[in-house]
């Protein structure tokens, strides 16, 4: 495959990015509690390394103890290698109850070789139907690389390896709601799904592959606004923007990050709701029509 120069400039900061450390690795049983599986999720590694396993009977999960009101939430995954068709690995963000946010990442494994589906959501109030969906430029299976989610009042940033692949913009003066009153979770799970997730539900989870491991360190939320007792407290404990302008809670895109998050869509997008005509006959929902 040729390159142009734009295209080694914005690659090459991927390259890089997949391969740093980030620099505040969390502690598992601080910062997480396993909420199911029957021993099928571990943390492992002086508490710095938590893997969960799905086999025929059960998949698994954790979440934070922390709830969160914004942050900027890092995680380094490496997903189910192989076969790992009919297999959803979730991690997201989630408030309760029956008008919840929520703000999604889900990997939806595939056959050996083919790529898996990096299908992402934004939920507020209950309301969710915002779908995009992306290949990745490498192999999420074969290292870790770190899954990041910017939510400050003015929009959510989904990233990966530091490159933007989704932004989501408070529009609420155009009347759509925006997650911005709920505290949420992080939360994770591995579970089998193979009724949709891999071509529709046409190819099946294969047990003889079984157990299936997703494996996760290096959680950081140093900058994140903690809710305890009814309120939440705010820290930074890194750089401000690249700019130096803002904070976290102010953050933005500069043009780098737009021209990047162009090539993603460009070239890794699969699915955008927002193209979808077919499936909104009564015109694309708001959103979809303000840049």
């Amino acid at each position: 495959m040729a390159f142009s120069s734009t295209s080694l400039m914005l690659l090459i900061p991927l390259l890089v990015s997949s391969y740093i450390v980030l620099s505040s690795a969390g502690n598992f049983n601080k910062d997480f509690q396993i909420t199911w599986g029957d021993g099928r999720a571990k943390i492992l590694n002086n508490d710095n390394l938590l893997t969960l396993s799905l086999d025929k009977a059960s998949g698994s999960g954790f979440e934070s103890k922390n709830e969160y009101l914004f942050g900027k939430i890092d995680m380094q995954i490496k997903l189910v290698p192989g076969n790992s068709a009919g297999t959803v690995t979730a991690y997201y963000l989630s408030s309760k109850g029956s008008t919840w946010d929520e703000i999604d990442f889900e990997f939806l494994g595939n056959l050996s070789g083919d790529p898996y589906t990096l299908h992402t959501n934004v939920f507020s109030q209950g309301k969710g139907n915002r779908e995009q969906q992306f290949h990745l430029w490498f192999d999420p299976t074969a290292d870790f690389h770190t899954y990041s989610i910017l939510w400050n009042p003015q929009r959510i940033v989904f990233s990966v390896d530091g490159t933007p692949i989704r932004e989501f913009k408070n529009l609420e003066s155009a009347g759509v709601p925006f997650p911005k009153n709920q505290p949420m979770r992080l939360t994770s799970s591995l579970w089998n799904a193979d009724d949709w997730a891999t071509r529709g539900g046409l190819v099946k989870t294969d047990w003889s592959k079984a157990p299936f491991t997703a494996s996760y360190r290096n959680f950081n939320a140093n900058n994140a606004c903690v809710w305890s007792g009814g309120k939440s407290s705010c820290k930074s404990n890194s750089p401000s923007s690249a700019s130096g302008s803002a904070s976290w809670l102010k953050q933005e895109l500069d043009s780098t990050g737009y021209q990047r998050l162009r090539w993603v869509q460009k070239n890794y997008m699969v699915y955008n709701y927002c193209a979808d005509k077919k499936r909104f006959p009564q015109g694309l929902p708001t959103e979809c029509t303000h840049s």
